[in-house]
This record gives C-alpha cells, sequence and structure tokens, in this order.
C-alpha cells in the first residue's frame, strides 16, 4: 500500500503525540500503568485533531483526556490557548488545559464527553436547551480579554470570508462565468453588508456558535469547544450560528423571532447593548446572510480542495436561509444604503437558485417558495 508524504507525516505526528500524552498522564499521577493508546474523536475542517486517551485512574474508576495536535505552523495555539483562559476566567464551560507543548503542538484538555446538542435537540427539547446555551453565550459575551485581545472581526475578515461565495459557490461548485456586472454587484453588496453590521455592539464572538460545538455534559448543562477563532464582533454574530444552524433542524421563523428578542432583552438588562428588538432581529439577518455567504463558500471548498463532498448537501438549506434573511435587510434596511442588496437577491432568485436546483434536484422543493 502507497502512503502519501503528508500522510506519513501525520502518522508521524500521531505517535508523537500518543508518546507525550503517556508521559503527561505519568507524570501528572492520573496513570502509571502500561502505554495507552488514542482514539479518533474530530479532525475535520482543520488541520488541528482531537483524539481521546481512556485509562483508569489508580482509584479505578474509567476516566479520560482529550489529546490534541495542533502542527504549530498551522494552528494558532497561543491564540487558542488565550480565549481557553479568557473563557474559563469567565465562567464559560470550556475544558481544562491539563497540559501544553508549544513547540510540538501537543495539549491535553479535559474530556467534555461526546454528546454533541444536535444529537438531543428536538421540539420537546429545544427551549431547555436553548435556553441553556443563550446562558452560556452571555457569559462568552461577558469575557475579558483585556490584557490579550482578541482579533476584530473588521472589514477585511469579513470581506475574505464573503469573497469565498464568489470563489468557491459561484466560481467552483456552480460553474458560473460571472459578467464584469455580475462581478461589481457581488463586490458592492458584500460592502453593503458590512456596513450594515456597524450599528451593532461589540463583544467576544465564538464564531461556530452551534448545536455541533456544545457538549451535553453529565449534568445536563453544557459545554463549549472549538472556540479558537473568536474575534472581537457584532453581537448577534454567536446567537444567528446557533438558531441558524444549517446542519440542523430549521425551526419556525416566529420561534426564531421569539427566542432573538428574548436575548435581545437580557443583552440590554446587562447592559451588553442598546439595541430593540427590531433592530436586533435586523442584524441578526444582516449577520445571517454575510455567514451564510461565507458557509456556501466553505461547503464547497470542502469539497473541491479538501475532498469532503458530504457537506454540499447542506448547500440548499444554507441558500434558503440566505434568501430570507436578505429579505428581512431588503424590508426593514435603509432603502438609500442598501440598494446592492436589493440587487444581490434578485440576482440570487434569478441566476444562482436555478443553477443549484440543476446540481441538486432535490432542493427545488426547499427553494421555490423564495424565488
Amino acid at each position: 500500500m502507497c502512503h502519501s508524504k503528508d500522510q506519513l507525516l501525520v502518522d508521524h505526528r500521531l505517535s508523537q503525540l500518543s508518546t507525550w500524552i503517556n508521559q503527561q498522564l505519568l507524570q501528572s499521577h492520573r496513570y502509571q500503568g502500561p502505554s495507552l493508546s488514542l482514539e479518533v474523536v474530530s479532525g475535520d475542517a482543520s488541520f488541528r485533531r482531537y483524539f481521546r486517551c481512556r485509562y483508569q485512574s489508580s482509584a479505578g474508576q474509567a476516566e479520560s483526556v482529550i489529546c490534541v495536535d495542533a502542527p504549530p505552523d498551522k494552528e494558532n495555539n497561543p491564540a487558542f490557548v488565550n480565549v481557553l483562559q479568557g473563557l474559563k476566567a469567565a465562567g464559560v464551560p470550556v475544558p481544562d488545559l491539563l497540559a501544553l507543548d508549544y513547540d510540538q503542538g501537543f495539549m491535553m484538555l479535559s474530556d467534555l464527553g461526546d454528546c454533541l446538542l444536535m444529537s438531543v435537540l428536538n421540539e420537546a427539547s429545544v427551549e431547555g436547551y436553548f435556553e441553556k446555551a443563550c446562558n452560556v453565550l452571555l457569559r462568552i459575551m461577558q469575557a475579558e480579554f483585556r490584557l490579550s485581545p482578541l482579533p476584530p472581526y473588521d472589514e477585511a475578515l469579513m470581506m475574505r470570508e464573503m469573497e469565498l461565495f464568489r470563489d468557491w459557490f459561484c466560481g467552483r461548485y456552480l460553474q458560473l462565468e460571472l459578467s464584469e456586472a455580475e462581478q461589481q454587484l457581488l463586490s458592492e453588496a458584500f460592502h453593503c453588508l458590512f456596513q450594515q453590521t456597524r450599528t451593532q455592539e461589540t463583544v467576544p464572538v465564538h464564531r461556530d456558535y452551534h448545536t455541533r460545538n456544545l457538549m451535553v455534559l453529565e449534568d445536563g448543562s453544557l459545554g463549549v469547544i472549538d472556540f479558537q477563532d473568536a474575534v472581537a464582533g457584532p453581537v448577534t454574530y454567536d446567537l444567528l450560528s446557533l438558531l441558524r444552524d444549517e446542519t440542523c433542524i430549521t425551526w419556525p421563523e416566529s420561534k426564531v423571532k421569539t427566542w432573538t428578542g428574548r436575548f435581545a432583552g437580557q443583552l440590554r438588562q446587562r447592559g451588553l447593548s442598546n439595541l430593540t428588538n427590531d433592530d436586533f432581529w435586523y442584524g441578526f439577518n444582516v449577520m445571517g446572510a454575510q455567514r451564510h455567504l461565507k458557509v456556501a463558500g466553505i461547503f464547497a471548498r470542502l469539497c473541491y480542495r479538501d475532498s469532503k463532498p458530504n457537506y454540499l448537501i447542506h448547500t440548499p438549506k444554507t441558500l434558503r436561509y440566505l434568501l430570507q434573511e436578505l429579505s428581512v435587510v431588503v424590508v426593514q434596511g435603509p432603502q438609500a444604503e442598501i440598494e446592492p442588496v436589493v440587487r444581490l437577491k434578485a440576482w440570487l432568485q434569478q441566476r444562482v437558485a436555478a443553477e443549484l436546483v440543476s446540481r441538486q434536484p432535490g432542493s427545488g422543493e426547499l427553494l421555490e417558495p423564495l424565488v
């Protein structure tokens, strides 16, 4: 069997990580027995990989730790540690950092288990779990990073994310040959969406706060993972990620609006936002449009660059959310300022939706009410 150079390197790093973890368990007196093996937990959308190491403590109890392989030339491990420490200090239920080796890019974390919120979420459980998720989110927003500030969610970053839609979704997946006028339309609409985010308060933003990054702990509370890309950004962003997760259940719009209004009230009570419910709903949908442009591009990139085609099945729902969000922006937004967004919505309905349906025929029913 032939192995690529990259595969051999990955296997070599796994061997090194296994050796390091066993040393850490021994030195911390957590485990004194023979060498232990590692189980794959995840390693899906980045170069960071997670493994679980199970062992029996000296008291005879079954224990486990999470082992992180984060190559230092590809992952910003100091940023991961900074965010973890800031969230931990704010009372956010994130893993404990048990051991760290910056040079090798290895970490040992406490284990929050393997029950994703997504796996237990349904119509009966959603109210209780989303209340818990919003309470955790309020703690994230109150975390203090003055000594080591989070990077800003600025125009350069937002524009770079939205450009994924042009390059990977329209260009690579749909194979659209965009005219000069269409290229200009996208550029103007992306800039317009960014400008519409600037009225929102800035808070710590997890940036991927959804049901696959929230763990249901043994006591029924929620733990938070995958926070390394946190930024200082718009106050509506993380709630949007939670309530409009394209890989999860689609919740009725009336419920989403109720949850959004309730959260806006909680923010006002804590002095984190002065936005009215209507203004928060508008900002929520502005951020939704930005995020779903990005997500559509990411799903295409995962397919073509990273050989992970399964994400494309979520693309029709992503486009549906995008059109819903743009509809709110068009109705509520200042007409003189959002004209490029009006044209973007029409273009998506007339050009992009039809192309997507031709590639995924089953998506027609999902998109039909919006096109």
